[in-house]
């Protein structure tokens, strides 16, 4: 009990309260005066020695059920089974694959894990080095462990569904199937109680904002097609403090550019005058700031990407010399002016409610013509022309024609796709006619990929 309270000690310090080695002293003299049989007094016995200040009380509260509640409930065997049966149960588990043989063999038979087990569960989930954050902070880890175990309830149901299977097979009664179904029921959430308990107290030593960056780091590499609501909602929150950064390196360049480079045309004409003695270099000046014409697919399977790409692009309007952006779903339509006249996040969202998505009606090629015809202006030989979309036309006419005829006229020709390219021919893409027409094609299927292609917009001016 004295190296928990220890434990203990030291899980309050990280937290930030003040605890000194005296206090500590005290607060094992009081433990060893009143016994732990009583939980509340033995409870009032450590706040009272441990907390000094009514600030303090929170982390105390949070932490104390960690370190001094119940450790969870055990995992059990299967007890309604015959030996037969058993020996049924024991085959089974052997044939499923090694992933899921292991999560049977605890959930199954009741085969508690180790410690060390779950420590390298938490290693691998990215909680090894002990942090320290709130409840929310807490649950999310957990389900990081759970997921790593493969203990969530989609991840179980499963492998039980794996495990029925082969005891089928196996020719195990379906009384015998329902007492292991049930049997892995009951450990799996024994299981998440014991998981939740380990999080818990392995939230030390590190800021609250570790495991917020950690998070914020996750989601920008996982696709945007496949957050949730609330996760979108968190990295439209991060998205202003990702472009300060990408404007900050791009303010960056710029200055180291301003002075241009070497024009040996400029420098022989005003040389002439002087027959070169002496000679005086001409230097031709950069257009630093880009000029940006942006293409975007606003259909359903697009959104997520269109969204945060323009958020972005309206956001480091400071970087860009002039932007003009068009979406299309199945035909093309400026959007500029709405972003003239709102905040971006605004305009976004007024643009993705003017153009109400729709299944299997993409038609980049038609689109493209009406571009041709009402809006070819905005591309010249300084245009950086930017395509975002799959690539995916719904067995339409992909005007290719047009995307080289655009080539010509354009300083550069970018393409944006979330679809890695091995995706890229199959069914109705035309991304194999399309990315041959193009200078650059930069899959940003995540935040951090999309991030990444816009740094690279404005490296290469």
């Amino acid at each position: 009990m004295d190296q928990r309270i220890v434990e203990f000690i030291s899980a309050l310090r990280s937290s930030g309260v003040r605890v000194s080695l005296a206090e500590s002293a005290d607060a094992i003299k009081a433990i060893a005066t009143v016994g732990v049989t009583d939980r509340e007094t033995f409870k009032n016995a450590l706040k009272a020695t441990l907390v000094k200040e009514p600030a303090d009380v929170p982390s105390f509260e949070q932490l104390f059920p960690l370190y001094f509640g119940h450790e969870g409930p055990p995992m059990q065997p299967p007890h309604g089974l015959s030996p037969e049966q058993q020996e049924q149960l024991r085959r089974a588990i052997e044939q499923l694959r090694e992933q899921l043989r292991q999560l049977m063999q605890m959930l199954a038979q009741g085969q508690q894990p180790t410690r060390e087990q779950m420590q390298q569960f938490a290693q691998k989930a990215g909680i090894d080095r002990g942090m320290r954050g709130s409840r929310q902070v807490q649950e999310w880890l957990t389900e990081r462990m759970l997921r790593q175990m493969g203990l969530t309830p989609e991840q179980v149901q499963d492998a039980l569904e794996a495990l029925m299977k082969q005891l089928k097979q196996q020719g195990m009664s379906a009384e015998g199937r329902q007492e292991v179904r049930e049997t892995v029921a009951g450990n799996a959430e024994a299981l998440r109680e014991q998981v939740a308990r380990f999080v818990g107290q392995s939230l030390l030593n590190q800021p609250d904002d570790n495991p917020r960056r950690q998070r914020i780091d996750d989601l920008m590499n996982r696709p945007l097609a496949s957050l949730s609501e609330a996760e979108a909602d968190e990295l439209r929150n991060h998205v202003r403090r990702l472009v300060a950064r990408l404007r900050s390196r791009a303010a960056l360049r710029m200055r180291r550019g301003k002075q241009g480079y070497f024009d040996a045309k400029g420098t022989i004409r005003y040389n002439q005058r002087n027959m070169g003695v002496p000679i005086e270099l001409k230097m031709k000046r950069r257009h630093l700031k880009p000029k940006l014409t942006v293409i975007v697919d606003v259909s359903t399977s697009m959104r997520p990407v269109a969204e945060f790409m323009l958020r972005m692009v309206y956001e480091m309007q400071d970087q860009i010399s002039k932007a003009r952006s068009f979406a299309f779903i199945s035909d093309m339509h400026e959007i500029s002016m709405i972003f003239a006249e709102n905040r971006p996040q605004d305009a976004v969202e007024i643009v993705l409610r003017e153009l109400p998505p729709g299944y299997y009606n993409t038609d980049l090629g038609h689109s493209l013509s009406t571009f041709c015809e009402k809006f070819s202006d905005s591309v010249d030989s300084r245009t950086t022309l930017i395509f975002v979309g799959d690539g995916r036309n719904n067995y339409n006419d992909p005007r290719t024609d047009l995307v080289q005829m655009l080539r010509m006229r354009a300083r550069r020709v970018i393409w944006f796709n979330p679809e890695p390219p091995y995706q890229w021919g199959h069914g109705d893409s035309d991304m194999l006619a399309y990315a041959p027409l193009c200078h650059a094609v930069h899959q940003v299927a995540t935040l951090k990929q999309l991030a990444d292609a816009i740094d690279d917009l404005f490296q290469t001016r």
